[in-house]
């Protein structure tokens, strides 16, 4: 099958969602499938997304990776309806005792910048810590977007946050907090919005990014 046709973009615009799914009761392929049609994002990131999302090509066509958090059933995955310019990697970040971290380094070959797919840890040292790894060995033009689970300021030298300011998850379902985040360096962000699905206990995201020309 192929990737599905009239992906919304303009001009050096690039639209990115990016979903935290609530691994095995939460969304399903079928969901993902239906965000896609309605959105047309140029790429989608997953956290929590298991085996079953395999299966995404044969739904809607396109090209896909996934890679799970050692030792875990789930982990960050991504779909592009365009080739990506490699097969995304996963890079080992700092991590606490329970739960190792990887973030999916991404590259899609229309882009001209690097997307970082991730779902960084609990602890509020320990996220920022995994943040400023990565802007230490992202390239000069990248972004970084998933689930920080992560209150308050990223203390991300040189990156700037710009996703939605709107809560994209609610704790215990009780209250509403903003951890969906995307953050940016050498890009500027055109818009921001989260998306009214709530097939997961998280709400995706979207944003639409370009380089920015006075970056150098």
């Amino acid at each position: 099958m192929s990737a599905l046709p009239g992906h919304t973009s303009h001009g050096t615009e690039r639209k990115i969602v990016s979903w935290n799914l609530l691994r095995l009761v939460g969304a399903t392929p079928r969901d993902v499938a239906q965000l896609v049609a309605e959105e047309r994002p140029d790429l989608l990131l997953m956290q929590e997304a298991t085996a079953d999302f395999d299966a995404l090509p044969r739904l809607i066509g396109g090209h896909y990776a996934r890679s799970p958090l050692p030792g875990r059933i789930h982990g960050v995955a991504c779909w592009s309806p365009a080739p990506f310019r490699r097969h995304p990697v996963a890079c080992t970040l700092p991590s606490g005792p329970l739960v190792r971290r990887v973030a999916q380094m991404i590259e899609c070959s229309t882009f001209g910048f690097t997307v970082a797919n991730v779902h960084l840890s609990h602890g509020q040292i320990m996220n920022r810590r995994q943040l400023r790894r990565l802007g230490e060995i992202l390239p000069a033009h990248a972004a970084v977007l998933g689930d920080f689970n992560l209150v308050g300021p990223t203390l991300m030298p040189h990156f700037h946050d710009v996703g939605p300011r709107a809560p994209t998850h609610r704790m215990v379902d009780m209250l509403p907090i903003r951890i969906d985040r995307c953050m940016v360096r050498g890009l500027t962000c055109r818009e921001a919005r989260v998306l009214e699905n709530y097939a997961s206990d998280h709400r995706p995201i979207t944003v639409r990014l370009e380089r920015s020309s006075s970056h150098r």
